[in-house]
């Protein structure tokens, strides 16, 4: 029977694990036993997935992106390169603490950039858009622009990862997409499809 993934030839797949069909495993990169790859992801070179990781469909991990047990990541969420997560929050050598690995969920549509750093035990929602080299460190609401360390949202995007700019009665239009958003109660939701 013919597997319907790709895996590169110097890529590792340890098993058991569940690999959706379309999903594409690039160079060096290593898939531990237990994980879960939904269909049609694609990891680049270098990538590490822990045990027991779970992503959704769609999921794109570029170079050099280790993800630990603990992380969760939604459909249609993207990862940028060198992007760093965590699963401890006090780690040390000489102490085994692998039975206290702390969860981090990444909600659909998120994006993270180039060398953000995640610390664990944080929820990403959903279509958030995370800045390169930013460090989070509290949870990010859905629809959220962040940057910096420790990151500080500075506004809201849309589905299509651009700003939006709310009106005098918290309406906003996708320049893109058309789609049609309102800013109520410090909360972001999309109100009309495009």
């Amino acid at each position: 029977m013919e597997k319907e993934f790709f895996v590169h030839e110097t890529a590792i797949i340890d098993s058991p694990c569940n690999i959706g069909k379309g999903t594409k495993i690039w160079h060096f990169s290593h898939i531990m036993a237990n994980s879960t790859l939904g269909e049609n992801c694609n990891l680049g070179q270098n990538v590490v997935i822990a045990p027991d990781v779970v992503l959704g469909k769609n999921v794109k991990v570029q170079n050099n992106v280790s993800i630990y047990t603990g992380v969760i990541c939604e459909d249609d969420v993207f990862i940028g390169p060198s992007v760093v997560f965590t699963n401890i929050l006090n780690p040390r050598s000489a102490i085994n603490r692998r039975d206290q690995y702390v969860s981090t969920r990444i909600e659909k549509g998120a994006s993270i950039g180039a060398n953000a750093t995640i610390v664990c035990g944080n929820k990403i929602g959903q279509f958030a858009l995370i800045g390169a080299g930013a460090v989070i460190t509290k949870d990010v609401m859905p629809y959220a622009l962040v940057l910096g360390n420790p990151a500080q949202q500075k506004g809201w995007v849309g589905e299509y990862g651009h700003p939006l700019e709310f009106n005098t009665d918290g309406i906003a239009v996708c320049r893109e997409s058309g789609q049609e958003y309102q800013l109520k109660d410090h909360k972001v939701r999309r109100v009309k499809k495009g």
